[in-house]
């Protein structure tokens, strides 16, 4: 998976690009059936780090960097500069619980080892996890209107570093993280990547919001678990709206 973000160079230009290069802007965002990686969407970015990012998932790495190599490609390329990029793959966590570890959990909270209420839970929720994991592996991109990007990092600084703490006491923070975001289904899909070995930061969050209100809230809400109050470290954001390339041409002002 990538995620890509890029800056127009406007600073030769005198007159909104030609209608050839347009045409090659949007054929890039747009690749034939060869081409064309499983999951691509774009959006015009906000303010001035970057003025639109793209989004693309495929198992075949080559298709992947295959939409970032046709944006800078000669022509429209020229016209075109990378901002920010981030490589990842999408993943199962570990701290997604076993049908076991969901009926222990239920159960530390309160729930009735025999009754019948916590078997009927437990039984939806092992019918419920393939899909789940399944679209952790190969989610879909929604087509909501807003979004924002952004990676993170664990803490390693003394007193609070996330890799020595017992998994059973990050288990429990992580539930708690999870039960946060649960309040906004929605109204927000989430998406963590992992970049471990693969780019800078550790992991890349992806926030699809039916508003940018709820992609404030939700990251409001969240920072308050533990899990991110004391552990975790945030780089840049990139919040977007999604567009065709004509629309980002269009928002950019860089056609007629």
């Amino acid at each position: 998976m990538g995620h890509y973000f890029y800056r127009f160079r406007r600073e030769n230009l005198d007159a909104p690009l030609s209608k050839e290069l347009c045409e090659q802007f949007c054929a890039a965002l747009a690749p034939g059936d060869d081409d064309l990686p499983e999951r691509l969407a774009s959006y015009w970015i906000s303010g001035h780090d970057a003025d639109f990012g793209v989004i693309v998932m495929d198992p075949d790495p080559a298709k992947v960097d295959g939409i970032h190599q046709s944006l800078m490609a000669p022509g429209i390329g020229r016209w075109i500069e990378p901002a920010w990029s981030f490589i990842s793959v999408s993943e199962i966590s570990e701290y997604v619980p076993s049908v076991d570890s969901f009926r222990e959990r239920l159960i530390r909270e309160g729930a009735t080892p025999d009754a019948p209420e916590l078997a009927a839970k437990v039984t939806a929720y092992e019918r419920r996890l393939p899909m789940m994991n399944r679209n952790r592996l190969y989610p879909e991109f929604p087509d909501w209107p807003s979004a924002c990007f952004y990676p993170m990092n664990k803490s390693r600084v003394p007193g609070a570093n996330w890799f020595t703490e017992p998994f059973s006491d990050r288990n429990q923070m992580m539930a708690e993280h999870a039960q946060s975001g649960m309040a906004f289904a929605g109204k927000v899909s989430q998406l963590i990547s992992v970049g471990v070995g693969l780019d800078d930061w550790e992991w890349m969050v992806t926030l699809w919001g039916r508003n940018p209100q709820y992609l404030k809230d939700i990251v409001y809400k969240m920072r308050f678990d533990e899990a991110s109050a004391k552990y975790g470290e945030f780089g840049p954001f990139y919040v977007g709206y999604r567009a065709d390339g004509s629309g980002i041409l269009q928002h950019c002002r860089m056609s007629v």
